[in-house]
């Protein structure tokens, strides 16, 4: 009976020494990018970037944008930045974000934009060229 109890006790005490199990946190992710496109009714634009986080995780992404509405133009961003909420991992920035816009801008212009895919959220902002008017609907697209 004393072995029994010794091993149990034994056992126990191994198990002690294991580590806890880590539990995920949100982390930060920033994405770098550039992006260029055109609108005539029909918007669409590509790029590329780099998302960047906290707990050390990079990717390489490919951007696309597509939508319609009342608009017309030609731009191009260089130097965009995102922010990321709401990720746990860098997967999780993946996939079709929500967005509307309204638009007009003339040779040097600026801008910013918040969009959402779930409880994920994005906040763009980017300083490019071009010229653009009008209002916009449709999805910013990250893909790998």
């Amino acid at each position: 009976m004393w072995k029994q109890l010794g091993a149990v006790a034994l056992l126990a005490g191994g198990l002690a020494l294991l580590p806890a199990p880590a539990h995920a946190g949100e982390i930060s992710c920033k994405m770098t990018f550039s992006l260029s496109g055109w609108s005539v009714f029909y918007k669409t634009a590509k790029g590329s970037g780099t998302v960047r986080c906290s707990n050390g995780q990079t990717m390489q992404v490919k951007l696309r944008t597509k939508g319609g509405g009342l608009t017309f133009g030609k731009t191009r961003i260089d130097n965009g930045i995102g922010k990321f909420t709401g990720v746990y991992d860098i997967h999780e920035v993946l996939g079709h974000y929500a967005n509307a816009e309204a638009h007009a801008g003339a040779v040097k212009s600026a801008g910013a934009q918040a969009l959402t895919k779930g409880n994920v959220g994005l906040a763009l902002s980017g300083k490019g060229e071009g010229w653009n008017l009008g209002v916009a609907f449709g999805a910013f697209i990250i893909e790998q």
